[in-house]
């Protein structure tokens, strides 16, 4: 038997107009809702603007909690994200734990890992160190990647002495460790260090990471590096928003002088007398969003309670964050 196919029902444009704007009404509610679920969930990024607030757990690391109440602590603190260094990691692992449920964990809490801390000897003019160093980066962006990590800071470990690195040597080593963070799925950050002999001012670093001719080359600076580097901090107004995806942030006091400070000397941001203003200022004038990540190592901060410590240090942040975009 054979039918006829009936035509399309036609509907006239008062119709039309009222069903589409059915539609766009629907359409605005859902992306209404779903901005204010993210904007009133207490951890989420988007709460903060240009920066998202993380804690370097180096800041509670004396208290030795181990990875899961470090975790804790940086939720109830109320930061958005966690800086956990890959040690406390493969001690959590080797001792049972399980990295999926460590993942769980994170999440739940609202937490995301914008980084994490290692040392492998990846940069050494020494060949078979630095194939070791390669291979630990791998194995240590693999521990960060299977918790949801995102970078893995690389400092010049092991050729903090003389003599100097070629720059352009270097920038080849760094472009091999981000090839092989491409495979992983993990961004290897090289990482300023004021204190070492190689790679301790902020040009250095940006030469390296230009010369790799990589995409997703970048640095991480850190307030106190910058001065026991000798670095200025308006050089920071020369990089683009991508260039710095985590800034450590810290203060440090008149006394001692530059030669004299090391890292226990660090003090929450405005409890010194570092040009914390200028630089966060300067990161957000270059726009993105930018993780501000509380490390410090200070031995008093060690000896209280870790909560109190993290409590205290994002309210410094966020004081100094406040200052710092007043017009």
């Amino acid at each position: 038997m054979t039918t006829t196919a009936r035509p399309p029902q036609m509907i006239s444009r008062r119709q039309a107009v009222a069903q589409a704007g059915v539609l766009v009404g629907a359409a605005l509610t859902a992306g209404y809702q779903t901005s204010v679920a993210a904007e009133s969930k207490p951890n989420s990024p988007r709460a903060s603007g240009s920066f998202i607030y993380c804690l370097n757990t180096a800041t509670i690391r004396g208290q030795k909690l181990g990875i899961v109440k470090e975790i804790e602590v940086t939720a109830q603190a109320g930061y958005q994200a966690i800086e956990p260094w890959v040690g406390s990691i493969e001690t959590y692992h080797k001792e049972g734990g399980s990295l999926t449920d460590l993942k769980r964990r994170i999440a739940d809490l609202g937490l995301t890992v914008e980084s994490a801390i290692g040392f492998p000897q990846w940069i050494v003019d020494d060949d078979a160190k630095r194939a070791q160093g390669l291979e630990r980066a791998k194995f240590e962006m693999d521990l960060i990647a299977q918790i949801g990590g995102k970078r893995l800071a690389a400092p010049p470990t092991g050729a903090t002495e003389l003599p100097r690195l070629d720059l352009l040597k270097a920038a080849e080593r760094y472009r091999s460790l981000l090839e092989a963070g491409d495979q992983i799925g993990v961004v290897p950050q090289l990482e300023l260090w004021g204190f070492s002999k190689n790679l301790n001012r902020l040009g250095e670093c940006a030469c390296v990471a230009i010369e790799t001719r990589h995409p997703k080359a970048c640095v991480v600076a850190d307030i106190y590096h910058l001065y026991k580097g000798g670095s200025d901090a308006s050089g920071l107004r020369l990089l683009s928003k991508e260039a710095i995806p985590v800034l450590h942030v810290n203060d440090y006091p008149a006394d001692p002088p530059r030669e004299k400070i090391d890292d226990s000397h660090r003090v929450y941001p405005g409890d010194g007398v570092a040009p914390v203003t200028e630089i966060l200022r300067a990161v957000h004038e270059q726009g993105g969003q930018t993780v501000l990540s509380l490390e410090l190592f200070h031995r008093k901060y060690w000896e209280m309670d870790p909560l109190e410590v993290a409590r205290a240090g994002l309210d410094k942040v966020k004081s100094a964050v406040a200052t710092a975009l007043k017009r």
